[in-house]
């Protein structure tokens, strides 16, 4: 075959696309092609004629192109027009009425097509997904070359929006990406076409009693439907035009029309307002006229019975708040929009679900009055009937603000200021040690985190388990006990001495003093039960922090547990990634344990080790030397450094010096060291009664 002059290798490549098998070919064809400047362009614009010839004009129509409404992989391409034999273009030119129409219709839909071209495809902002995090214009929109339809579709993977709308039909498709687009042909009414006429004199009496006047009856065109029985008829209508009917009989049962549009009722009200009042039923939304209120709609199909725990559907696949989605640019020009749903549940669910879809940030909520002294008033107008229109006003203009979760207002805690300030919550000031010298410095607050540290053999254990004993003598206190270090005989040991204040044997420290009793130990035995609960590992695996305040929350929740002591940090399964830093990790695990100790209220005390101090003279070690991170003590509440004298010459040896080193809540104490003596028989700590060792404040 030769080559003509103008024919180019890529007209050949789309004769032979386009003319399909040589078989099938009678004649030799040929090609006419389009001149372009750009060579992208004259490629795609090529059409073949077959000669000799051809009945008519071959014309690939852009449906050719969009399988499904599916779209051609080349952006931009202009459509080609029908050739004829001398090479011709025939020039389809828009209609600019149906295009000016097709732009409004595209607008509702959230797509602004003022820019546009007809006859190309146009590249925009998807209106459903926003174009995801880097906003891409992900959205093609074709429009036919006279302007009378349009074809759409987001290509972003998690979108797929895509529909299609005509000017002159009120046709609409719409679809996902692995949807079959549905044609849903909606029903033209007339009142006349579904047998609609005045209220009789017996509904008329009806809506008196529920405080409905008959003007606002006439105004919203609420009529009856003809027949042998009676039945309301709320009229649904978009700018005038009637558009759905809602029915409702003697028995309160409700229908609709069926292939009928579902909008919200009394949308012609709210087209101009910048607050809207969203209500759950027609007699609602008449009610809030009669207080005063005509920017107020009623949803059209009730409230669900709980809120949805699934994600937001896409508005394609959201069906039962289509009603939404079909007067979108209504509520879109709402800055406020204050949900009067019923106070049941499913009112609730309902303003939950439009809250959702509406915007929280723009939402406001009332609260109905109480009828009596147990029951509130369920909606709009069971106040207006029981309080009159003047009530009705008051609530809707006190409502408040949607909340919105992790979102508060120092308002909704005020009870809670006010019963700080009367100390009537309890340890607003924090919970004595049962030391008097340490409690100038450090009391225990509920839901904070006490770091303590000190060089091996100090004693932070023992004052830890001594505090403990303290605080269920003064305050009834229970505690989980996580204390890797200790077997749980000797832990028990330790605790019933210092709670018995005899020692546990008679043998070396217990010295000639008398050992506790059987009966001693019977009764210290259940103590030990009531008040400690053991979170161990029964196999040799290591706790993580997850797992251990897993089981505390259980402990405080089925026993009341006021404190936690995990001891030491070393011992536990520190689970972090390989990309994560042993500074980050700390970060993370003291933030969970501050989390848990603040939402359940527990004081938590944390033990750890100071790393290995290689020039260490005998003092005390600061919280910075802490293993691990300076999180120790940038994140905690409380600092406590347990320091014991190994000094003959620098004092008793029984003396304990308790270092206090960062309080965050100046109420409960301040920096500074307090001296307890230690009674190494009975395990016990002591205040300190020589002058010279009385605590040494530091503001």
């Amino acid at each position: 075959m030769l080559l003509s002059p103008h024919r180019s290798l890529h007209t050949l490549l789309y004769s032979n696309i386009f003319m399909g098998s040589k078989h099938l070919l009678k004649c030799t064809p040929c090609t006419i092609p389009i001149l372009s400047s750009s060579p992208f362009h004259h490629v795609h614009s090529c059409r073949l004629l077959f000669k000799p010839c051809p009945p008519k004009p071959i014309y690939v129509s852009p449906h050719f192109l969009m399988k499904n409404y599916g779209f051609c992989n080349i952006p931009h391409a202009r459509v080609s027009k029908p050739v004829d034999e001398v090479g011709h273009v025939e020039k389809e030119t828009v209609d600019p009425v149906q295009f000016e129409v097709l732009k409004e219709k595209l607008k509702k839909e959230g797509i602004d097509c003022t820019t546009c071209v007809a006859g190309q495809y146009n590249r925009m902002l998807c209106p459903v997904c926003k174009g995801g995090q880097s906003m891409e214009m992900s959205l093609s929109l074709f429009i036919t070359a006279d302007g009378g339809r349009s074809m759409w579709m987001c290509f972003r993977a998690k979108c797929g929006w895509r529909g299609s709308l005509q000017a002159f039909t009120d046709v609409r498709t719409y679809g996902g990406v692995n949807s079959t687009l549905k044609v849903t042909p909606k029903r033209s009414i007339t009142e006349e076409s579904l047998g609609l006429e005045p209220l009789c004199d017996e509904l008329l009496a009806y809506f008196a009693e529920r405080m409905i006047s008959g003007e606002t009856l006439r105004r919203n065109a609420v009529m009856q439907k003809s027949g042998r029985e009676l039945a309301i008829a709320f009229t649904y209508r978009r700018n005038g035009k009637l558009v759905n009917c809602k029915y409702r009989d003697i028995n309160k049962r409700f229908w609709q029309e069926r292939d009928a549009e579902k909008i919200l009722y009394g949308l012609d009200d709210v087209k101009e307002s910048s607050d809207i009042i969203i209500v759950e039923g027609e007699i609602d939304k008449l009610s809030m006229e009669e207080a005063g209120f005509r920017n107020c709609v009623s949803v059209p199909d009730g409230a669900p019975q709980k809120v949805s725990n699934k994600e937001l559907p896409s508005i394609d696949k959201d069906t039962k708040y289509q009603y939404l989605w079909n007067c979108k640019e209504y509520l879109d020009k709402a800055s406020r929009i204050i949900l009067a749903t019923d106070a049941d549940p499913p009112g609730q669910a309902l303003a939950e679900e439009l809250a959702r879809r509406l915007g929280r940030e723009r939402c406001w909520r009332v609260r109905w009055p109480k009828k009596n002294e147990f029951d509130v008033c369920k909606d709009a107008n069971e106040v207006l009937s029981y309080f009159g229109s003047d009530i009705l006003k008051a609530v809707i203009e006190s409502a408040e603000l949607y909340p919105i979760r992790g979102l508060f207002s120092f308002r909704d805690y005020f009870n809670e200021i006010d019963g700080y300030y009367h100390c009537s919550i309890g340890y607003e000031l924090g919970v004595s040690t049962g030391w008097k010298s340490l409690d100038q410095l450090y009391n225990i607050m509920p839901g904070e985190l006490t770091v303590v540290t000190g060089v091996p053999n100090s004693g932070k254990s023992e004052w830890i388990d001594a505090l403990m004993c303290n605080l269920n003598e003064s305050e009834g206190w229970r505690f989980a006990l996580c204390s890797m270090e200790n077997n749980v005989r000797s832990h028990a040991r330790k605790l019933l001495e210092k709670h018995i204040k005899k020692p546990f044997f008679n043998t070396r420290y217990g010295e000639s003093v008398e050992r506790m009793t059987v009966e001693d130990l019977e009764r210290g035995k259940e103590w030990l039960n009531d008040t400690f609960h053991l979170i161990r590992c029964e196999d040799d695996c290591l706790p993580s922090i997850k797992w251990v305040l897993e089981l505390a929350k259980a402990a405080v929740l089925r026993h009341g547990v006021r404190g936690l002591v995990i001891d030491p940090y070393n011992e536990l399964d520190h689970q972090r990634s390989p990309s994560q830093t042993e500074t980050e990790y700390v970060s993370q695990m003291l933030t969970k344990i501050k989390r848990f100790a603040q939402h359940h209220s527990c004081h938590v005390w944390f033990v750890a080790h100071p790393r290995q101090l290689h020039h260490w003279i005998g003092g005390p070690p600061n919280l910075y030397d802490i293993s691990g991170s300076a999180h120790f003590i940038n994140k905690c509440d409380n600092g406590i450094v347990i320091h014991r004298n190994r000094d003959p010459q620098a004092g008793p040896m029984d003396q304990v010096q308790v270092c206090v080193r960062k309080v965050r809540n100046k109420v409960i104490g301040s920096i500074g060291d307090a001296f307890l003596s230690y009674n190494r028989v009975t395990g016990e700590f002591r205040d300190n009664d020589e002058p010279s060792q009385k605590s040494v404040h530091q503001q």
